[in-house]
């Protein structure tokens, strides 16, 4: 099996915990790296103690060798978009770190390049591969809910937070930062095919020791299509709930490695007739539904998340790269995403 020789721009936790880690845990039958940059001399000189990396302070030097086939820029997020311009400039292929970009206008840009020069060009967007996602997918597909009304998705928990990404000027803030997994997710449920109405309330809280948000509130909406809830808070003490769904049959809520789901058959429903006039006596519409209750615990094998959705899409990528595989998120998707995001802060000016 042929392997894919691969470079990391980045050495921080997303290119050395996430991307050098998955490469060598998960699918170290298909990549293999052999170079990595970082203007941090410690942390070059690490990769290569520990792992015998050929390393580089300045990624432009990395960008001169002839013998990648991608590389990975796993860069803060303010440089996604001019480090991924070079490397598709100087002839690479490409997978670049979430968020691509703050404004849809440089996705359409690099898209350009990527097909300008011939090259392969994705973005990692892991948690389309999530089992709980997938699961929700599952259930909604069945038909068992009816007709969905509304998705609550909520990345919600309480910490603080001092790093660059709560500052804007590095395209931090919860909406850049997290927001690509459960958005992404989102614009399932929405259509992934054009843009939704989008309402959005932003916050920073004393949570963030920056000047980008920390609490969002997204509310997005197509006719014919649910409403999607979104929230992503680092302010919940309480966090119930990844997933909710209504529907007009049944309804479902869960977490990450549990869901519950419940629905009733319509063949099973008494029998009404809508009614004018008062009701007899001090009464109020009621009856009871046969209820059928099932639910869903991650499967064993499946239950490190970030080993899961990371092989899961490495190897799509391998596929997609070697053997003319669709990728599952498409640059498309990405775009779509971004333009959320973009509106998003439109709508919210953040001192």
């Amino acid at each position: 099996m042929k392997k894919i020789r691969v470079g990391i721009i980045g050495q921080g936790r997303s290119g050395r915990e996430i991307h050098d880690q998955s490469f060598r845990k998960l699918v170290s039958d298909k990549y293999q790296v052999v170079a990595v940059a970082d203007s941090l001399e410690e942390r070059c000189r690490r990769a290569e103690e520990e792992f015998g990396y050929a390393t580089y302070t300045d990624y432009r030097e990395m960008l001169k060798r002839d013998d990648l086939d991608l590389v990975v820029n796993a860069s803060p997020s303010h440089l996604h978009v001019p480090i991924t311009a070079e490397a598709l400039d100087a002839g690479f292929n490409v997978l670049t770190e979430k968020p691509l970009a703050r404004k849809a206008a440089d996705v359409d840009m690099l898209i350009a390049k990527a097909k300008a020069a011939g090259k392969f060009f994705a973005v990692f967007q892991q948690s389309r591969f999530a089992p709980y996602y997938l699961q929700v997918n599952k259930i909604i597909d069945s038909g068992l809910l009816g007709r969905i009304v509304m998705v609550k998705i909520a990345f919600n928990g309480f910490a603080r937070r001092w790093d660059w990404q709560t500052l804007q000027d590095m395209d931090g803030g919860s909406l850049l930062n997290t927001g690509p997994h459960p958005l992404d997710q989102a614009l399932h449920f929405v259509g992934r095919d054009a843009m939704p109405q989008v309402l959005c309330l932003m916050d920073r809280t004393d949570n963030s020791f920056g000047d980008a948000e920390d609490h969002v509130k997204l509310i997005m909406h197509r006719q014919g299509k649910p409403t999607v809830d979104l929230e992503i808070s680092s302010c919940c003490a309480y966090p119930l709930y990844t997933y909710q769904v209504f529907g007009t049959r049944g309804g479902l809520t869960g977490n990450m490695t549990h869901i519950d789901w419940k629905y009733f058959n319509s063949e099973e429903m008494p029998q009404q007739d809508l009614i004018r006039e008062p009701l007899p006596g001090p009464s109020y519409c009621g009856e009871e539904l046969k209820w059928h209750e099932e639910s869903w615990d991650v499967p064993e094998d499946e239950s490190n998340l970030f080993y899961t959705m990371a092989r899961r899409f490495y190897n799509n990528i391998y596929d997609a790269l070697l053997k003319g595989a669709p990728l599952e998120v498409k640059l498309e998707h990405v775009r779509q995403q971004i333009a959320v995001i973009e509106e998003c802060h439109r709508q919210n000016k953040m001192d």
